[in-house]
């Protein structure tokens, strides 16, 4: 074994091991009557706990779903290590949430003061460090009908799939390794920066320019999607551009289970089970439907067969657009949503400039253009008075736009720097050898049978 690879290794071996003994030995905090953020547990609504419990198993589900969805894309030699990428950040991203990035994503407020008004651009890393007052009592602002411990555990699983989103866009020759620091460093310093600001209700994107982001069009669909170019770009293209997908109905079994899984990511956002949640799990639905027909009948005006790979993706496309706006539009204006992103989706898709770059699986086509779309049509569409550009609300319409520019590039960027601190440590891409080889057996020394 290579010692330097080796070592590497070791250090990861005692930061798990560092983070389990804090654990073991670590005091945990419980609200009482000097904590007035928390309710009592007689506010608890037993229907709501129910749908958050149930919501929260299905957006886990979306991140298997999403290792099926890709593993079913990329080449024969290459299905294992893609899928592992995606289940690997249930183990690393879970553990690394408990630890700091809920504290950052929703503790106390670090940011700016406009107008004597303090808006919040992160969280205090140590509110709720290891999950300090995070338990049974309800919190005042962020979810006051639900355990705490629930609300933590359904973000959590939003901040898991985000990082594996990006997998799609890396396949075939990054490093284990480093994507496993990378996704460390993306969820602190890019996620949870902009969970906070979006969803936080201090937070300086949703409360100061007032962005409408029901389950995460922005905050993960987009800073995926700009994240995947940023790697793509310091990465490189691959040696063989060209494969065939190994396996269709891995595609498809995958986007069954994104679909199934996405009723939770969307209708559980509603954190209660309402009509709100009511309306956001028909809107994701239809928009989805909507989305992959026009993907097939798209490709066929294009000279393209209809094909099953394109329909899937066309359903995901659509599930991605609705997602900002899910609980804020009404089910005939989400067939819209689904129609209008698949077309600019598919168009990118198959845009000669970004081919160029080689974007192995299309994450930024798919989620980073979904996502924008969806962002751009909420701030459109978005119902209730001044809420958005046909309801009388031209100053937040401006803002979203303003909003979206300051995303995508933070996205961008950040994770720019984060890619080329990581290769500073620990090399990105395999070696020549190991990618005509196949990161199955290269990096994991496993073979489909």
């Amino acid at each position: 074994m290579d010692k330097k690879l080796e070592k590497r290794w070791i250090v990861a071996f005692f930061i798990t091991a560092a983070v389990a003994i804090t654990g073991l030995f670590w005091e945990h905090a419980s609200p009482n009557e000097t904590t007035s953020q928390f309710n009592s547990t007689d506010t608890i609504v037993p229907a709501d706990v129910a749908w958050l419990l149930t919501a929260s198993c299905l957006v886990l589900l979306m991140t298997p779903g999403l290792a099926f969805f890709y593993g079913g894309m990329v080449g024969k030699k290459n299905v294992i290590s893609t899928m592992l990428k995606s289940f690997i950040c249930l183990g690393v991203i879970s553990l690394l949430w408990v630890a700091v990035g809920f504290s950052l994503s929703f503790g106390e407020s670090i940011g700016i003061t406009i107008n004597g008004v303090k808006y919040g651009i992160i969280g205090n890393p140590t509110d709720f460090a290891f999950f300090d007052f995070v338990d049974e009592h309800p919190h005042a602002q962020m979810a006051s009908t639900i355990p705490f411990i629930l609300f933590a555990l359904f973000q959590m699983k939003f901040a898991v799939i985000t990082p594996a989103i990006i997998t799609g866009s890396l396949a075939e020759r990054i490093r284990f390794i480093s994507f496993l620091l990378f996704i460390c460093l993306f969820c602190l310093f890019i996620y949870t920066p902009l969970c906070h600001m979006v969803w936080h209700p201090n937070g300086l994107l949703g409360a100061y320019f007032g962005v409408k982001d029901f389950a995460g069009g922005t905050v993960v669909h987009m800073s995926a999607g700009f994240a995947a170019i940023a790697g793509v770009l310091v990465l490189g293209k691959r040696k063989n551009v060209e494969h065939i997908p190994t396996n269709i109905p891995f595609v498809l079994l995958g986007t069954g289970m994104l679909w199934f899984g996405w009723f939770g990511f969307n209708a559980g956002s509603a954190l209660a089970a309402n009509h709100t949640a009511a309306m956001a799990f028909a809107t994701t639905t239809i928009a989805s439907a909507s989305a992959m027909l026009t993907w097939a009948f798209f490709d066929r005006l294009n000279g393209r067969k209809v094909s099953a790979l394109g329909c899937c993706i066309g359903a995901v496309v659509g599930l991605v657009a609705i997602t900002p706006a899910a609980g804020f539009v009404s089910i005939p204006k989400s067939i819209f949503f689904g129609f209008a992103a698949a077309i600019v989706s598919n168009i990118m898709i198959h845009w000669k400039q970004l081919k160029k770059i080689d974007d192995t699986l299309d994450v930024f086509a798919c989620h980073g253009v979904g996502g924008i779309m969806g962002m751009i049509l909420t701030a459109i569409f978005a119902e209730g008075k001044n809420a958005s550009l046909l309801h009388g609300g031209w100053g937040v319409f401006a803002h979203h736009m303003i909003a979206l520019v300051l995303v995508a590039l933070f996205s961008f960027f950040g994770a720019l720097v984060l890619y080329k601190f990581t290769n500073l440590f620990i090399p990105l891409r395999v070696s020549e050898e190991s990618e005509q080889l196949g990161l199955d057996l290269s990096q994991h020394n496993e073979t489909l049978s």
